[in-house]
Order: C-alpha cells, then structure tokens, then sequence
C-alpha cells in the first residue's frame, strides 16, 4: 500500500466517523455542565489538568482505530458542525439555553456572602476575593451583588454609593457647611 493510500483509507465506515464525535461531543457537553460552572472560567491547577488530559481521552473514541487524515478531517468536520448546529439552537431558544448552559447564582447578595451557593458551585471566599480584585475592588466590603454567571465568569455590583463616593459626599457636605459659615463670618 502507498504511503498517500494509507494516509487517506478509512478503516471504520464514514458513518462511524461521523457518529463518533457526535456521541462524544454530547457526553462532553454533559460533562461539563454536571462539572459545574467554575470548570469554565474560575479554573484551578486541577481543573486545568483535567481539561487538558480530557481530550487525549476522548480521541481515540472520536477516530477509533483510524489514524488516517481523512479520518481525523472527517472527525474534526463532524465535531465543527454539530457545534455549528448547537450553538445556533442554543442562540434560538432560550430553554435550551438554560439547559445546557445553566442559570446565574448569586454569591453575594445584598452586601451578605451566600454561603450556600459558594459551596455549592465549590467556591471559595479568596477566589471571590481574587476575581473581586481583578475587576478593581479592594474588597468583598465595596460589593452589593455577585453572581456566577452560566459561562463562569463572576460579575460584581457596587455597593451604592460606593466608599469612594460616600467619603467625597461627606467632603462636599463638609466644604458646604464650611461655605456657609464663612459666610456668614463676612456678613
């Protein structure tokens, strides 16, 4: 056999290439989604370990046998259009998108940690910390809300006035009151 025929012959039928990543690309989103929201974005070294080592898992169940390049280019087009198909049937219909992809949950609420919902999606207080950081709070104090969004990124809302602005309220209250007395001094 010639090298390029042996590059290009598939051992499993088409539709078995096709039907492999299919299958895997389902159970990965499973996976995922029971994994919880933190395997998404809020990574620690042990969730990147595992999302690094999950696709060497996962390939010889998405090839099988194969190792030709019309096999892996049959697997890898297979992969990109179920994805294609997912994500524009997530895009469509709401549902689906909270299926697949969950509902926020609220970490802070009320100025007040949701310790529940923390070890729920197995997040800690310096975690919290460090993405309150980040995004420029100097601490979890200066936060009125937080919520774990379904793509695991954690969005922050200030407490309303903020310490920043509470403290230059007070200023101009006082430089005010401090106007008015002169004032009256010069009169």
């Amino acid at each position: 056999m010639s090298l390029l025929q042996s590059m290009f012959t598939l051992e499993p039928s088409v539709i078995e290439k096709v039907l492999r990543p299919i299958l895997v690309y389902v159970f990965l989103i499973i996976g995922l989604r029971l994994a919880g929201k933190r395997e998404l974005a809020q990574m620690n070294p042990f969730d990147l370990v595992v999302l690094l080592t999950l696709s060497n898992t996962v390939q010889n169940a998405i090839i099988g046998r194969d190792d030709s390049v019309t096999g892996g280019i049959i697997g890898a087009a297979t992969l990109l259009a179920v994805n294609h198909v997912a994500v524009r049937l997530v895009y469509a219909h709401k549902r689906i998108q909270q299926i697949i992809e969950g509902t926020p949950t609220e970490l802070i609420m009320s100025g007040s940690l949701v310790t529940a919902n923390l070890e729920a999606e197995l997040v800690t207080c310096e975690e919290l910390e460090a993405a309150a950081l980040k995004q420029g709070f100097t601490s979890l104090d200066e936060i009125e809300r937080a919520v774990l969004e379904p793509g695991g990124n954690i969005t922050f809302y200030p407490k309303k006035p903020t310490p920043d602005e509470a403290r230059n309220e007070a200023i101009m209250q006082r430089l005010d009151r401090i106007s008015a007395q002169l004032g009256a001094l010069r009169a």
